[in-house]
C-alpha cells in the first residue's frame, strides 16, 4: 500500500503550497463543521476548484466535518453543505460523531469515512465497532504507543493515519470540555479557547509543586517524528498526517518539503536521521520550548511539556522574526510562486483540405480533437517550429507538453487563432476527461429532519417508570449511596473496589444492591487501552459473574470490548459517548445498548429535540474537564507510582481538583465547581428523561449525603431548597458555539 503524506490546509494558497512541496494529500476545512473554526477556510467555489487541482494532479484532498453536530444542523444544513462537495468528487470527510458516520454512509454511500483523533479510539476493539460501521480509515488517539497502533492495524482492516508533526492536545484526543464550560467555546465544536496554552500552578495539601518560570503544565510541546518514520511505517501506519491548518502556507510547504525528503529516503530503504540544518528549519518554523517524539515510545513525562513557553519569548526576539521572514521568502520562491503542471504528450496532424487534429495523453486518458480545416499556404506558409512553439503555449491551464509531435504536409497556413482555440479546447477536453471519473452525480434522497420530541417526551413519561441513579467515585460515597431508599439504581467506579479481591467485593456490593433493591453498575475506566483489555476482560467477567445488571461505559474502546463479550446489550452509555443527535442515538439501540446519558453540552432548548426515553439527565456532578494520559505530579514532583488528589490554580485564582489514577495510568482535571440543576428540576422534567442521575467524584460522606437529601427531598415534593453552595447549570440554558 502506498504511504500518504497528509498536510493540512487552511487556505487555497496552503493547499497548492503543499502539493508542490510534496504532499500525496491534504485535509481541508470549509464553512462549517470543521475543528477549526477560526481558521480562514475555504469558501465553496475555492473548495470545489481545489478538489479538481487534487485530482488532475494525482492527489487527493479529505474534507474535515469533526466536530459534534447538533440536530438542528443534522440534515438539512449538513446535506446541502456536502451535497456540491460529494458531486464534485471529494475523496474522503473526516469525522468524530457517531451519527454523521451512520447518516452518512446511508446518504453519502460512496463517500470514505475517515475517523477523526478526536473520536480517541485507543484500540483494537473501538476501531472495530468503527470498521462495522463503515470507517475505511481511523485516527487513532494521539496518546497511543507504537506498539498499539501496531494491534489496531494488525486486528482490523482500517487504514492508519497517524500524526508526525505540529500540536498536541493535553486531553485525550482533544476531547475536552475546559474550554466550552469556562468560556462557551467547545473544543468539540472546533472553536476551542485553548485553555491548555495559560499557566497554572500545582498544590498538593497546599504545598506548590510546580516551580516558579515553569507554569505551563499543560501545554505539550509539538511533536517531530522525522528520526521515528522507520518505526512508523513498521507499525502499519500509511498515512502520515501533519498538524497545522491554522498555520500560514510557508509552515505547511516547509514542513512537507522536509518529510518528503526523509519519507522518500526512508521508503528507498535508505533511512537517515534528521539533520542539524533540517532542524534547525523546523523549529524557525514554530515550535513551542523544542520537540518531542510524542507517545509513540513513552506513556507521559516532562520532556513533552513546554513549560516554560519559549515560543512567547521567541516572539520578542527579533533576530528570530528575521531568521524566520528569509525562510519564508526561500520557501515562496521555490514552493509557491509557480503552480504544478501535469506533463502531457501530444501529436498535431495538419493536412491540406482536412481538419487540424489535436491527440492529447495524460497517463492513461486520451483525447482527440478537431479544429478548422487546414488551407494550402499560397504566400505565408507557417513554418513547423513556429507552429510548435504556439501550441506549447498552456498558459494557466493545468498542463504542459512534455512532448509534442507535428505531423504536417507542407506548405500550410492556419490562422494563429484557430490554433490557439484548437490547443484550448483539447487541454479542456484532457481535464474533462480526467476529471469525470471522478464526478458523482446521485445522492440518495434526504430524509425528513428530525422534529421537536417534547410532546413524545411528555407521552413517554407517562408511559415509563421514571428513576434516580448516583454515581459514586469512592468506596465510602457507595456506602452512602447504597443506603438511600429513593435511589433506583447504582454506578460504581473502579476506585470502589479493591482490584486484588475483586470476585468478592463484586458480589458483596452486588448482593447489598439487590437486598436495597437496586440496580448495580460498575462504571468502567474513563480510558481503556491495548495493555488494559486481557485483564479488565477479566474483571467484567467477575462482575457478570456476580450478576450485576449492567456496566456504563464511558470509551469506545469499552463498547467494543462489551459487544465482543456478547454483553453489548448491558451497556449504559455515559455522556462522553456522545450521542449528540437523534442519528447518534438510532445508532447505538443497534447496538443494543441499554441507554445512553444525554451530553453535557447541549442545552435546554437542544435536549428538547432528543429521544430522552431511554437517556439519563445528569442533574449533579463535577464535570470531568480533561481526562490526560499526562501526569501533573510526574511532570512536577516526579512519579510514585500513587494515586492521589492534586489541585491546579489557574492565573485567577480558581482552583481545579485533579485526581491521579495510577491504576489506568491518567489524571482526571474536574472543573472548580459542580453542575447543579436543582434550580432547574422543574425544566428538566419537561425533558421526560428516563432517569436523573447525581454524579459523585470528590464528596465526602456528608457532603454526599447533603446532596442527597437536597434533591430526592425535591424529588419527592419536598420543599424545594438548596444550600448556598458555589455551583454552575453548566451548559443548561447557554449551551456552546
Amino acid at each position: 500500500m502506498k504511504i500518504e503524506l497528509l498536510a493540512p490546509a487552511g487556505s487555497y494558497e496552503t493547499i497548492l503550497a503543499a502539493f508542490q512541496a510534496g504532499a500525496d494529500a491534504v485535509y481541508t476545512g470549509g464553512g462549517r463543521f470543521g475543528a477549526r473554526a477560526y481558521a480562514r477556510n475555504l469558501a465553496e467555489e475555492e473548495l470545489l476548484s481545489a478538489i479538481d487541482y487534487a485530482h488532475l494532479h494525482g492527489k487527493k484532498l479529505y474534507l474535515t466535518v469533526n466536530t459534534l453536530i447538533k440536530e438542528e444542523e443534522m440534515k438539512e444544513e449538513l446535506y446541502q453543505y456536502l451535497l456540491p462537495y460529494y458531486r464534485q468528487g471529494l475523496d474522503a470527510v473526516i469525522v468524530q460523531d457517531l451519527g454523521v458516520m451512520s447518516w452518512l454512509r446511508e446518504v453519502f454511500p460512496d463517500l470514505s469515512l475517515h475517523v477523526s483523533t478526536q473520536a480517541a479510539v485507543t484500540g483494537p476493539k473501538g476501531a472495530h465497532l468503527l470498521e462495522k460501521l463503515g470507517a475505511s480509515r481511523v485516527v487513532p488517539a494521539r496518546e497511543l504507543s507504537l506498539e498499539e497502533i501496531r494491534r489496531i492495524r494488525e486486528e482490523t482492516d482500517l487504514e492508519i493515519e497517524t500524526f508526525v508533526h505540529g500540536a498536541l492536545c493535553y486531553s485525550y484526543s482533544g476531547q475536552c470540555l475546559f474550554s466550552s464550560i469556562l468560556g462557551g467555546r467547545s473544543g468539540n465544536r472546533g472553536r476551542c479557547a485553548q485553555p491548555c496554552r495559560l499557566p497554572y500552578q500545582l498544590y498538593q495539601n497546599g504545598r506548590r509543586l510546580s516551580a516558579p518560570g515553569q507554569e505551563y503544565l499543560l501545554s505539550p510541546k509539538d511533536i517531530c517524528t522525522v528520526d521515528l518514520l522507520p518505526e512508523i511505517l513498521a507499525a502499519g501506519v500509511t498515512s502520515l498526517k501533519i498538524e497545522g491548518r491554522m498555520k500560514r502556507a510557508e509552515y505547511t510547504a516547509g514542513v512537507v518539503r522536509i518529510y518528503r525528503k526523509y519519507l522518500d529516503r526512508c521508503l528507498q530503504g535508505r533511512p537517515e536521521k534528521l539533520s542539524k540544518e533540517d532542524r534547525a528549519q523546523l523549529m524557525l518554523l514554530f515550535n513551542r520550548d523544542g520537540f518531542s517524539g510524542g507517545y509513540y515510545r513513552v506513556r507521559n513525562g516532562r520532556e513533552m511539556i513546554a513549560l516554560s513557553n519559549t515560543k512567547e519569548k521567541e516572539r520578542e526576539s527579533k533576530e528570530v522574526s528575521v531568521k524566520r521572514e528569509a525562510l519564508y521568502q526561500e520557501i515562496r520562491k521555490s514552493w509557491m510562486e509557480e503552480k504544478e503542471k501535469e506533463k502531457i504528450k501530444g501529436n498535431l496532424k495538419l493536412f491540406p483540405g482536412a481538419p487540424a487534429i489535436l491527440e492529447l495523453n495524460c497517463g492513461q486518458a486520451a483525447v482527440t480533437v478537431l479544429g478548422d480545416e487546414v488551407q494550402y499556404a499560397r504566400n505565408h506558409p507557417l513554418p513547423g517550429e513556429r507552429i510548435l512553439q504556439q501550441m506549447k503555449k498552456t498558459g494557466a491551464s493545468p498542463f504542459c507538453f512534455e512532448e509534442l509531435t507535428l505531423e504536417m504536409e507542407d506548405p500550410v497556413f492556419l490562422p494563429v487563432q484557430s490554433l490557439n482555440r484548437l490547443r484550448r479546447e483539447g487541454l479542456e477536453a484532457m481535464e474533462q476527461e480526467l476529471l469525470g471519473v471522478w464526478r458523482r452525480k446521485e445522492a440518495k434522497e434526504l430524509k425528513k429532519s428530525g422534529e421537536d420530541k417534547t410532546e413524545q417526551a411528555e407521552e413517554t413519561k407517562r408511559k415509563k417508570a421514571f428513576f434516580w441513579s448516583a454515581l459514586a467515585e469512592t468506596a465510602e460515597q457507595l456506602e452512602v449511596l447504597l443506603e438511600e431508599p429513593s435511589l433506583s439504581r447504582i454506578y460504581s467506579g473502579w476506585g470502589c473496589f479493591d482490584r486484588e479481591c475483586l470476585a468478592e467485593e463484586a458480589e458483596k456490593y452486588r448482593k447489598i444492591a439487590e437486598e436495597k433493591k437496586k440496580a448495580f453498575y460498575p462504571a468502567l475506566p474513563h480510558v481503556v487501552r491495548s495493555g488494559d483489555l486481557k485483564r479488565l476482560e477479566q474483571e467484567i467477567r467477575i462482575f457478570e459473574r456476580a450478576g450485576v445488571s449492567g456496566f456504563l461505559v464511558r470509551n469506545l474502546e469499552s463498547l467494543g470490548l462489551l459487544e465482543e463479550m456478547g454483553l453489548g446489550s448491558k451497556a449504559v452509555l455515559d455522556s462522553s459517548v456522545y450521542t449528540f443527535n437523534s442519528a447518534a442515538q438510532e445508532l447505538v439501540k443497534k447496538f443494543g445498548v441499554a441507554g445512553d446519558t444525554v451530553p453535557a453540552e447541549l442545552n435546554f432548548r437542544e435536549m428538547r429535540r432528543r429521544e430522552n426515553r431511554d437517556s439519563e439527565l445528569v442533574v449533579y456532578g463535577r464535570l470531568p474537564l480533561m481526562i490526560s494520559a499526562q501526569c501533573l505530579a510526574k511532570t512536577t514532583r516526579g512519579c510514585d507510582k500513587k494515586s492521589g488528589i492534586y489541585q491546579l490554580r489557574d492565573r485567577k485564582g480558581t482552583e481545579f481538583c485533579v485526581k491521579c489514577q495510577c491504576g489506568f495510568c491518567y489524571n482526571i482535571i474536574y472543573n472548580s465547581v459542580p453542575v447543579s440543576l436543582f434550580p432547574e428540576l422543574e425544566a428538566a422534567e419537561r425533558l421526560g428523561a428516563g432517569g436523573w442521575r447525581l454524579s459523585f467524584t470528590l464528596e465526602g460522606k456528608e457532603e454526599t449525603r447533603r446532596v442527597l437529601r437536597e434533591f430526592l427531598g425535591a424529588g419527592s415534593g419536598a420543599d424545594k431548597k438548596q444550600e448556598e453552595t458555589p455551583y454552575t447549570k453548566g451548559h443548561f440554558r447557554r449551551g456552546v458555539e
